[in-house]
């Protein structure tokens, strides 16, 4: 599929004359996407991208596109400089109008080292840029330092259609295939099953389809022995996230622990564990549902949160027995293991099955991981506060933060 945007960013950038600047209306996939992986670093290794405005399109206030889009205005210029500047993200010509005086200005060499596909984050406020560094100062999640998770697409939507049964009322087929929509965050039952599949002809394909991967160099399975491979993904139940995802919704980064049993198409990937137990996939599951951890993906997520997005994003990697840990775990395993479906991850991660069934204690819980998460990023309480303030806009936050700041002061004393 062409996408014209890149070459409108490419052949303005060509047509600058040395010392010429251009200013380009962009959507926010040409300074975030990997189609324009080589653009950005063109312009941030030979000219400069001086500047940067980011534009939200609500109640389409800019264009009458998607109003939830994300449009850059863009100043590339050949003339000399050594800094990035980043305005916005304005929802409302009002917001623009008060705001378009402040900016963020970031060394372009610091900046440059942020992400290694150059992607532009959105970054609030000038307040942003020190949450923003504290999180990253952590290893990445496909880090391989005490544990290691890799994502990996299982189906695909339309390739392997010969295998579904799309009838959900009265399916013949044996196996639940789920889609994102069919998932929540602490909730692996939300939606109905993107489609069925016949196990006797699904699973024998999925067996030769892993065989080959052991044998790529780019797959996630080279390399795994069959004990690290039984029982086989699919029997297990393991950690799914949503592929479509946006900055603007309420929750960008959706994850679930998949009961055993259940097969996924291509835009609900999963983590495979390369490396590391069931407790290092409870403790990662809490991270990665967490407000902390949403803020970071929000700054960089424009319509997809793909492969490349995710694995460079921070994970915090404390000792195996941190307290802190040790107490995510505990957390996302209660959460997480909602039925007896997922009795054997349980007994892996010491915890009850079904042991939350008040809603006042969940949310408690869940207020209390975001502070746990928030501590073992080594954010400070001022930090912290911002990371909600600057969420989501016009969210009700208030009641949320003054029970996880409970649990921040907390255990923040027993530290």
């Amino acid at each position: 599929d062409i996408d014209l945007s890149q070459a409108f960013a490419w052949r303005n950038y060509q047509l600058l004359r040395s010392g010429g600047s251009a200013g380009i209306v962009l959507p926010r996939s040409v300074l975030a996407g990997s189609g324009t992986i080589k653009w950005r670093e063109e312009v941030l290794d030979h000219a400069k991208l001086a500047q940067l405005t980011l534009l939200i399109n609500s109640r389409y206030w800019i264009f009458p596109v998607h109003p939830q889009y994300n449009i850059g205005l863009v100043v590339v210029s050949r003339a000399s400089s050594d800094e990035v500047i980043l305005k916005g993200p304005f929802t409302s010509y009002e917001r623009f109008a008060a705001g378009r005086d402040q900016s963020v200005r970031i060394k372009t060499s610091v900046f440059k080292s942020w992400s290694s596909t150059y992607a532009f984050p959105r970054l609030p406020s000038e307040a942003s840029v020190d949450v923003f560094l504290q999180l990253r100062s952590h290893p990445r999640l496909d880090s391989d330092d005490g544990f290691e998770f890799r994502p990996v697409a299982e189906l695909h939507t339309t390739a392997d259609k010969r295998f579904y049964d799309f009838d959900l009322k009265d399916p013949k087929g044996d196996v639940r295939v789920l889609g994102g929509k069919s998932f929540e965050i602490w909730n692996p039952d939300f939606g109905q099953p993107y489609a069925y599949a016949y196990s006797d002809q699904v699973i024998p394909y999925l067996e030769g389809k892993l065989r080959n991967q052991r044998n790529n160099r780019r797959s996630a399975f080279y390399g795994l022995t069959d004990e690290q491979l039984t029982p086989r993904p699919w029997e297990r139940a393991r950690i799914a996230f949503r592929d479509v995802a946006r900055s603007n919704d309420t929750r960008t980064t959706k994850v679930a622990l998949i009961p055993p049993g259940s097969l996924l198409v291509h835009k609900a990937p999963y983590l495979l564990r390369q490396q590391g137990t069931a407790l290092d996939e409870a403790y990662l599951l809490g991270v990665l549902s967490s407000i902390p951890f949403d803020w970071y993906a929000r700054r960089y997520v424009e319509l997809d949160l793909t492969f490349e997005l995710l694995n460079p994003m921070p994970v915090p990697r404390p000792v195996a027995d941190d307290p802190l840990r040790l107490r995510v775990i505990e957390i996302a395993g209660r959460l997480a293991a909602v039925d007896d479906r997922f009795g054997a991850w349980a007994t892996a991660v010491r915890v009850p099955v079904g042991s939350v069934t008040d809603q006042e204690e969940k949310d408690d819980m869940i207020c209390e991981l975001d502070a746990l998460v928030a501590l073992l990023y080594g954010l400070s309480e001022a930090q912290f506060r911002h990371v909600f303030e600057t969420f989501h806009v016009g969210w009700n936050y208030e009641a949320r933060l003054a029970v996880s700041l409970k649990h921040f002061e907390y255990w923040g004393t027993r530290l």
